[in-house]
């Protein structure tokens, strides 16, 4: 009989709304899987660390959310092709004494929008310019829209990742500048709120001029906690069909326990637990 578990988890600050532990560890234990997930509240000057202990204990592997998705690239071994692409990365796996960085977000993501709305010939805006917003943006491209439109405070990050839709797939990579109230171009087939505006426990919702919307326009949340936001409960009141950031979060994390145990997980088992919190 052994009594050592093995290690996974979670970096961000803050980290106390993360529900990830919950429906990953529900998953572990429908599969018989002797691994534990832990959520770890770490500052950004702590970061180099967090990763130095995760890398002498061990550790099979862990993801990464707001504000470290950049930033661990230089205290990790190597990259992913799709990490390399984007630039970022929300997950990271162990290859023997080597940590690898990989980004599962923007196609958890893109999953998330099967059967929902058709991807190529679309004409996509993402507001923010963080890891996410770099993943989806570029997934989105990957996946056959024909413009990304890239909405953000700091002009110079949405550049960078315009550039990046542009050099790397066939879409056109846009930058609009962030004039708030935010207009939505005419002719928005998908909106995406990429940005930690709306974030437990601060609230709020991007300053988005819903007047410019149109009904046909899906739009989606990649929050997570709370489920149902302002944003996308504005969105509904236009008449938007709309998607909350549970999908992407659970599609995201089969693909990173896979990487991690070896083991496909049920997805249905991280929703059922997800259900169980959020309602």
């Amino acid at each position: 009989m052994e009594f050592l578990s093995a290690l996974t988890g979670s970096f961000s600050h803050p980290a106390a709304g993360n529900p990830t532990v919950a429906m990953v560890e529900a998953a572990y234990r429908h599969h018989d899987l002797d691994f534990r997930y832990i959520n770890c509240d770490v500052a950004e000057d702590d970061l180099e660390d967090a990763v130095r202990g995760a890398r002498a204990m061990g550790w099979r592997g862990f993801n990464l959310s707001i504000p470290h998705k950049i930033a661990v690239i230089d205290h990790i071994d190597s990259l992913a092709e799709s990490a390399a692409i984007i630039g970022a990365v929300n997950c990271v796996r162990r290859d023997q004494d080597r940590l690898v960085g990989e980004n599962t977000d923007g196609k958890g993501f893109v999953q998330s929008l099967d059967g929902i709305v058709g991807i190529p010939g679309t004409r996509v805006v993402v507001l923010g310019a963080g890891g996410a917003a770099r993943a989806i943006a570029v997934e989105l491209a990957l996946a056959g829209a024909d413009q990304v439109t890239l909405i953000n405070r700091t002009a110079a990050k949405a550049e960078a990742i315009a550039a990046l839709v542009s050099k790397h797939t066939s879409a056109e990579g846009v930058v609009r500048s962030w004039s708030e109230p935010l207009q939505i171009p005419e002719g928005t087939d998908v909106l995406v709120n990429a940005t930690s505006i709306g974030l437990y426990p601060n609230g709020g919702m991007p300053p988005v001029d819903f007047s410019s919307l149109n009904s046909a326009t899906l739009v989606a949340d990649v929050i997570v906690n709370p489920r149902d936001t302002p944003f996308l409960a504005e969105a509904n009141a236009r008449g938007c069909k709309t998607i909350d950031g549970h999908g992407m979060l659970v599609n995201q994390a089969i693909i990173g326990v896979a990487h991690w145990t070896g083991v496909h997980v049920d997805g249905a088992v991280m929703r059922s637990k997800l259900a169980s919190i959020f309602g």
